[in-house]
């Protein structure tokens, strides 16, 4: 069957549900079965031993395992870095959600390896939206070319994802600065893959006021242009669930120097032109682990035996696996979708949304994945925990989910009086009035949570992201539906999600308003 969605499917759905014009649709299949054959044919082969070796330090060097560096140079070299790149600086220009759609047959062959370039492309979204001229022309080219990757460096061990916490420094020196200070959760901090790392650094300048307010943005390279050590250096890696071809790295900033990117404490306003790319990065990888567990799970399925016939055949088993294709679908046409309308009012609302919607959804599809497996599910060789555990780490970076849930509460709903919110259930309501039930539930949650408690509304925000995100999701299956050309299986898994995921959305309103006491007191849980 593969591991990813045929690249046709999602070409179409582009085209014909999601109304993707900018380019023709072969030329859109086209780029999304190139992505496809490298990743089945250079990336899927190393998963395997990816997990079973790992990112490596010795001495101080961090090395990645077998395969991973001759990859990433065909990768880079195949232009797959910089495809969405302004070609003014290098890059192809292709629409950034095409090379998003690209992401996910990469994701779903080799999720660490693919964190790699992910970040390196949000590095290079950065520096396009907030670079000088000079920085463009200077650091743009090597990271688009693959000869760099990017970083992305926020998190401190006393900070977390509180970002007012941030305590490294920035001391001005000559026409740059010197950055010191410790970061942890680095992703592909540190690993001999390319010729040097570009780190995007947030610290604080000697005059920088208290809190987030306070906090400037840094371009921080491994190596100088001379190539001599930069003063940054990977302390440790961490030993995880999942992912572990991906080095999670602690770096050290030990006065290296580093160069300001956008204007002086203003670095976490330029940092989420970063963020919200990584966001619907991580949430295509949702997406990718929900299909690829699909995948393997129906292959599974389809030659297990079991009272006397192969387990396929049974309701129950065929009721997992297309809640796991609907949950992908689902999860495909919500990332995209804000993915084509990033900068405006709803894409803005939309990207936490689909960041917690489809990870959320990736979990529950690898968790059901390993349950069609049965015992075979359990163990290693057979695949289906590794998607599991690779996946269980993307409800948590880029901003926790329940961060995500807080992030659509107060800046997507409190913060325009729910004008985008409400916009966005008009176009539903006009487009898809079967979802009439729905829509109504949607916008009594919203009115509910304006008018709560600060606290009680906190307790209700995960929930609210659901009701949104399975709303719109449906709301994009419906579009699919009315057309009678649709993909045969992607019919289906809009229907299944029609019909058994979007009851979800009921259980959630209840949810939501049912504040319990426990909830919103202070008490310590005992």
């Amino acid at each position: 069957m593969g591991l990813t969605v045929p690249p046709e499917e999602t070409a179409w759905l582009l085209h014909h549900v999601l109304g993707f014009d900018a380019m023709d649709e072969a030329d859109t299949a086209a780029i999304l079965a190139e992505s496809t054959r490298t990743a089945e044919g250079v990336l899927a082969p190393l998963d395997r031993i990816g997990d079973q070796v790992g990112a490596r330090l010795a001495d101080g060097v961090v090395t990645a395992p077998p395969g991973f560096a001759e990859a990433f140079r065909a990768y880079a070299e195949a232009g797959w870095v910089g495809i969405a790149a302004d070609p003014a600086h290098g890059g192809q220009g292709i629409a950034p959600v095409v090379a998003l759609a690209a992401q996910e047959p990469v994701s779903s062959a080799n999720m660490a390896f693919g964190l790699c370039p992910m970040l390196t492309q949000d590095a290079i979204a950065l520096l396009e939206a907030h670079g000088t001229p000079d920085q463009q022309s200077r650091l743009l080219a090597p990271l688009i070319e693959g000869r760099w990757t990017g970083t992305m460096c926020l998190t401190e061990p006393q900070s977390g994802s509180d970002l007012a916490g941030v305590r490294s420094r920035a001391v001005p020196e000559g026409d740059g600065f010197r950055i010191s200070g410790q970061k942890i959760f680095i992703t592909w901090g540190e690993h001999g893959m390319a010729q040097n790392i570009l780190h995007m650094v947030l610290a604080r300048l000697p005059d920088a006021p208290a809190g987030s307010a306070g906090i400037s943005l840094f371009a921080v390279p491994k190596l100088r242009a001379d190539g001599s050590a930069n003063g940054v250096s990977c302390v440790s890696i961490e030993h995880k669930l999942g992912i572990h071809a991906s080095p999670t790295c602690v770096m050290a900033f030990e006065g290296a120097r580093g160069e300001l990117v956008g204007a002086p404490h203003r670095g976490l306003p330029a940092m989420f032109a970063m963020m919200n790319a990584a966001r619907l990065g991580v949430a295509i990888q949702g997406v990718a682990a929900a299909e690829r567990a699909f995948r393997r799970a129906a292959d599974f399925a389809a030659i297990r035996e079991q009272g006397g016939a192969a387990i396929i055949a049974h309701p129950d088993v065929r009721r997992m696996l297309w809640t796991m294709r609907a949950l992908a679908l689902g999860g495909r046409l919500l990332a995209l979708y804000a993915a084509m309308q990033p900068d405006s009012a709803r894409g803005q609302m939309l990207i936490p949304v689909a960041k917690a919607w489809c990870t959320d959804a990736g979990v529950e599809a690898a968790s059901l994945g390993v349950q069609v497996h049965g015992g075979m599910g359990f163990v290693e060789e057979t695949g289906a925990a590794q998607i599991l555990r690779d996946a269980r780490i993307t409800p948590i970076y880029e901003g926790t989910n329940g961060i995500q849930g807080l992030t659509l509460l107060r800046r997507g709903l409190l913060r325009d009086q729910g004008a985008a919110f409400a916009a966005l259930m008009d176009d539903i309501a006009a487009e898809a009035p079967a979802l009439h039930g729905e829509t109504a539930a949607a916008r009594a949650a919203a009115a509910w949570l304006r008018g709560a408690e600060p606290r009680a509304a906190e307790a209700g925000a995960s929930a609210f992201l659901q009701i949104t995100g399975t709303l719109t999701a449906a709301w994009l299956c419906a579009r699919l539906l009315a057309r009678p050309d649709a993909p045969a299986a992607a019919r289906s898994a809009a229907g299944v999600f029609r019909d058994h995921l979007l009851p979800r959305l009921h259980a959630h309103a209840a949810s939501l308003t049912a504040v319990s006491p426990a909830l919103v007191d202070t008490q310590a849980i005992a």
